[in-house]
């Protein structure tokens, strides 16, 4: 019996002006020009779209595995012969280098194949050895899921929520996004195009109110989220008070720990990498540097050089190597970050403003100076912005490291791997990367603890998330009981 909820959490937040802005609107960072608008659904089309999902539901989780991949696997195959047609749309909607977005393209192809390769064996039946009868764990899938992803990765999030939960033969509908809808538009249509039914991946051009809605709607059996901790507090408590699982990837403030006798030249490459991969703008991205005092100034005239040759440019122009921030108004938030922190003490060693020159661009910035007072000491600063922190051994990079609301990766640099593993098995983190920075690969699980969430992507366990392990027991009927 569907009910309507007695006292319903609190809606996502969103602002308010006189002149309703549209949700979906693809602007192109580089140059502020709008390129294309997009109506949000209808109540009626938005009942249609649901329904239509819960009615493949019914079909696609019969399917064999064997069924599932053929599909799926022509995704990836679609993604892999159309990556410029998909990279494009990355670049001009959010600002990525060319080249970075075809690597997402890349790596998104190879998550929708592994999942269609290997869904079966990770979902084989568990077989158990009770004292008495037989026993069996079986995995079967959830249902309708829906998702809320955001603008960083706008093929990457999708696809390492879609293909696990498609193969374990769950349909899934998606809120992408309002910055990337062309992107959102695309891979919904890529669905279609590799021969998956209509209803088994849906895009849904929303508004906040409606994701509320879609998560009170009894046909929504689970909801990930990929955001910020407000978002994840209002989508969580929404899901909780129907009853319905969620899991959580809220970013991160992650520590690149640089120990004393790190190769210096190969560790600022990777740290520069870390910090400036997607503009800064990557959950896992490095954004606490810290560093050995004893060689924390030889680092830092390396680190502050390299960023200085970073060229400001087109980014569809495979010659530029500083792409703008995602929106205009991710780099006013970013620049009014950097003001508070200066003003509670910190320092700005480099950068620090925007760019003189059109479009969303932030100078690569240092600060350094950071106490704990600072509300920088514990923000996530979402944008090419390091936070240096100078310790005295291994004791004290440990303890900064963990005196942070979020714990999602880091990463540890050192000529000493078994020292590099025992500091990294001390960092209370979902993560940690030993001489390369936190990253993602479709065979490692993905996710955090603390204020970066609950719950694992990727990998095996990615896949584990929304299905019903049932346990079927056979006994004997003569059996005692």
């Amino acid at each position: 019996m569907t009910t309507a909820l007695a006292t319903p959490p609190p809606t996502l937040k969103k602002t308010t002006s006189k002149v309703k802005a549209k949700a979906y609107q693809s602007v192109n960072p580089f140059n502020g020009k709008t390129l294309k608008t997009f109506e949000e659904l209808t109540a009626t089309q938005l009942e249609q779209a649901i329904k239509k999902a819960e009615t493949c539901f019914e079909s696609w989780r019969h399917m064999t595995f064997a069924e599932r991949a053929i599909i799926v696997t022509k995704a990836a195959t679609l993604m892999r012969e159309r990556a410029d047609e998909f990279a494009k749309p990355v670049t001009l909607e959010m600002g990525k280098l060319i080249a970075e977005s075809r690597g997402e393209v890349a790596l998104s192809a190879d998550i929708i194949e592994y999942y269609a390769w290997n869904a079966e064996s990770f979902l084989a039946p568990q077989i158990l050895k009770p004292k008495l009868g037989e026993a069996v764990i079986e995995s079967s899938p959830f249902g309708v899921l829906f998702g809320v992803q955001p603008w960083n990765f706008p093929y990457y999030q999708l696809a390492r929520f879609a293909a696990p939960n498609l193969m374990a033969g769950n349909v899934v509908m998606v809120k992408h996004a309002g910055c990337v809808p062309q992107c959102a538009i695309a891979f919904a249509k890529l669905w279609l195009d590799a021969g998956a039914p209509a209803g088994a991946y849906t895009n849904l051009l929303i508004s906040h109110d409606q994701v509320n809605q879609v998560i009170d709607d009894p046909r929504i059996k689970g909801v990930a989220l990929t955001g910020g901790v407000d978002a994840a507090r209002s989508v969580a408590a929404r899901a909780g008070h129907n009853v319905k699982k969620t899991t959580m990837e809220l970013g991160g403030n992650d520590a690149f720990i640089v120990l004393a006798d790190a190769d210096l030249d190969a560790t600022v490459k990777w740290a520069v990498w870390a910090k400036m991969n997607n503009t800064g703008q990557c959950c896992v991205a490095a954004k606490r540097f810290i560093i050995a005092d004893e060689i924390a100034d030889a680092f830092l005239e390396k680190f502050q050089a390299a960023l200085t040759t970073l060229k400001p440019g087109d980014p569809m122009d495979a010659a530029t190597t500083l792409a703008p921030l995602s929106t205009e108004a991710a780099l006013i938030n970013l620049l009014a970050q950097i003001k508070e922190a200066v003003a509670k003490g910190a320092k700005v060693l480099l950068g620090g403003n925007r760019m003189d020159r059109p479009g969303s661009f932030m100078q690569p910035t240092i600060l350094t100076n950071i106490k704990p007072g600072n509300p920088a000491y514990r923000e996530e600063f979402f944008g090419p912005v390091a936070l240096i922190f100078r310790v005295k051994n291994e004791d004290e990079a440990v303890a900064l490291a963990n005196d942070s609301d979020y714990g999602l990766g880091g990463s540890v640099f050192t000529k000493n791997v078994a020292l590099g593993k025992q500091v990294a098995s001390r960092i209370d983190t979902g993560m940690v990367f030993i001489n390369h920075p936190t990253w993602t690969a479709c065979d490692l699980p993905f996710g955090g603890i603390k204020n970066s969430g609950y719950g694992r992507e990727l990998s095996g366990l990615g896949i584990q998330e929304f299905v019903n392990k049932k346990l079927v027991r056979t006994s004997s009927i003569d059996a005692a009981a």
